[in-house]
């Protein structure tokens, strides 16, 4: 089930928040240092972090599921927002060049459906990242943060995850080794603990980063699925729908 679109608001309006999309957001421009010319998605609620290929994307978009509702943004200027449905997503097939995925795969209902629907609307060289939380790591046991809210993963599901749905894990990164705390010197000291805790924990960050592309087919038998290689479905950039 999703969080309540008030609760995505008060947290990245807390100083934790801000913490938070800051660290997250670095391992993201780790994967995608430049989209410029592209067509980006942000699914769930991932407008916190999308600030950074606003300005480089030839246009850069946001959905945010239907039971959650959705606000503004920029919050000033044109809004980028729509609502949408995870079982049909408004954009033309092969459409879109980057989607990430935040705070939206761990609480949909339909994520088997999600998946497809992003798989249908990437185009065939597309790139998928999802950010989603660790079963092992502290945020994940905490409610009072968004990435308390729904299924936790291993690194494992996600991966088998992302295979059943067609996508092929390529890139890993990992963020949030710090405990979710409002403790001033926890927050003051959040770049030391994403330094050491990936020597000295590296299985237990808040939450797994995966960027993959698109596969045709998954073999028989687990075998890692093929990665795309057929022409482009389409080439105008995505549209939302009127409806």
């Amino acid at each position: 089930m999703h969080p309540d679109i008030a609760q995505f608001r008060a947290f990245y309006d807390s100083r934790l928040g801000t913490i938070a999309r800051r660290l997250v957001r670095r391992r993201l421009r780790v994967l995608w240092p430049d989209v410029k010319g592209m067509t980006v998605l942000g699914l769930g609620y991932a407008t916190p972090y999308l600030a950074p290929f606003v300005d480089e994307a030839a246009a850069a978009v946001a959905c945010m599921p239907a039971e959650q509702g959705a606000v503004p943004w920029p919050r000033s200027g044109k809004n980028r927002v729509a609502l949408a449905d995870d079982t049909n997503l408004p954009f033309d097939d092969g459409s879109l060049d980057r989607v990430v995925v935040i705070h939206g795969l761990e609480t949909s209902e339909v994520w088997r459906t999600l998946l497809r629907q992003i798989w249908r609307a990437l185009k065939p060289d597309g790139r998928l990242i999802v950010v989603a939380p660790n079963r092992r790591g502290m945020w994940s046991a905490f409610g009072e943060t968004p990435f308390g809210q729904g299924h936790a993963y291993s690194r494992g599901q996600l991966e088998r995850l992302m295979g059943e749905a067609l996508f092929l894990p390529e890139r890993w990164e990992q963020a949030l080794y710090g405990p979710p705390s409002t403790w001033r010197f926890v927050m003051r000291t959040g770049k030391a603990w994403e330094r050491f805790g990936r020597f000295l924990y590296p299985g237990m960050p808040g939450v797994w980063i995966v960027e993959a592309s698109k596969a045709m087919y998954a073999p028989a038998g687990g075998a890692t699925p093929q990665k795309a290689r057929r022409p482009a479905l389409a080439t105008a950039p995505a549209r939302m729908t009127s409806d």
